[in-house]
């Protein structure tokens, strides 16, 4: 009976089911590319507020807008979401937000009244900010930074690079004369802090900073936070002015605990070399993982 059963073939010609032409992307990964989309509105939006000679949104709207660029790394390692995609956004937003809004800002505050003097340091900063994003992306990938550089920038950041540049506009704010941050001076600053974004100056990042708290110190730290915005509220300007300025006092201390760890990193290579042992992977974080950023 078993020969006169044959198995059923389907028919070759028969259109096969539609398949998906993208594949589902999970929203670990879309929650921090979204925080940088809001970042570069907010950058766009300062760019606006400046036109329409609204300086104070101006200045709000490029803070805002390193609060969420501040975020959108974190939250995507948090979330494990990071991605080749999020990287490149980031960094497209950043030149936006860090680079174009500031130097326009200030060109439009008084760099104006200099003529092509103030539209080129505009235009010097914007570049350097682009110069800097980029050699950030090639550093990313090279095998042979040791350990403790995961803890510093080379160079200033962009986000710090932008709200520290704007320090003439905080100043004039705070009802200071112009005299005191004239469009001269603002110029010359403006060059001076372009060039320690791509400079090779440490600047430590605090990546590390508050990744593990005390149980004890968690309210006192949520006191502390809610105090800051507090006060950042009430007074803007001299908040951000006395934080731009600790900042560039900061980075010589920065530059120094760097040329300490160098010499102790230095120092162990040679000693490891000497006793006959591999040294650490010089391109791994202290545990032992490569960094991820987005």
């Amino acid at each position: 009976m078993s020969n006169f059963f044959v198995p059923f073939e389907p028919d070759s010609d028969a259109p096969e089911p539609p398949r998906r032409r993208f594949q589902a992307v999970p929203a670990r990964i879309l929650i921090p590319n979204l925080v940088t989309l809001l970042a570069l509105c907010a950058g766009l939006t300062g760019i606006r507020m400046a036109i329409e000679g609204r300086m104070e949104l101006a200045l709000g709207a490029i803070v805002l807008a390193a609060v969420l660029d501040g975020m959108d790394g974190r939250l995507a390692r948090m979330l494990k979401g990071t991605s080749r995609f999020g990287a490149e956004l980031d960094s497209l937003s950043d030149f936006v937000c860090f680079g174009v809004a500031p130097g326009l800002v200030l060109y439009m505050w008084g760099l104006e009244s200099l003529g092509s003097i103030g539209w080129i340091a505009a235009l010097a900063f914007a570049i350097c900010a682009a110069l800097r994003l980029a050699r950030f992306n090639v550093m990313l990938e090279d095998p042979n930074r040791p350990a403790f550089a995961a803890d510093f920038f080379t160079g200033v950041p962009a986000p710090l690079g932008a709200i520290c540049v704007l320090l003439p506009v905080y100043i004039e704010l705070i009802g200071l004369p112009r005299l005191v941050a004239s469009p001269a001076v603002a110029a010359f600053y403006t060059l001076v802090i372009a060039l320690l974004m791509v400079s090779k100056l440490p600047a430590y990042s605090g990546k590390k900073l508050g990744s593990r708290i005390p149980r004890d110190a968690v309210l006192p730290l949520f006191v502390c936070i809610v105090l800051f915005v507090a006060v950042l509220v009430t007074w803007p300007w001299t908040v951000l002015s006395v934080l731009s300025v600790a900042y560039l006092a900061a980075l010589p201390f920065s530059a120094l605990r760097f040329a300490r760890l160098s010499r102790e990193h230095e120092a162990r290579l040679k000693a490891a070399k000497a006793a006959g042992f591999p040294p650490a992977h010089a391109g791994e974080t202290a545990e032992g993982r490569p960094e991820q950023l987005n």
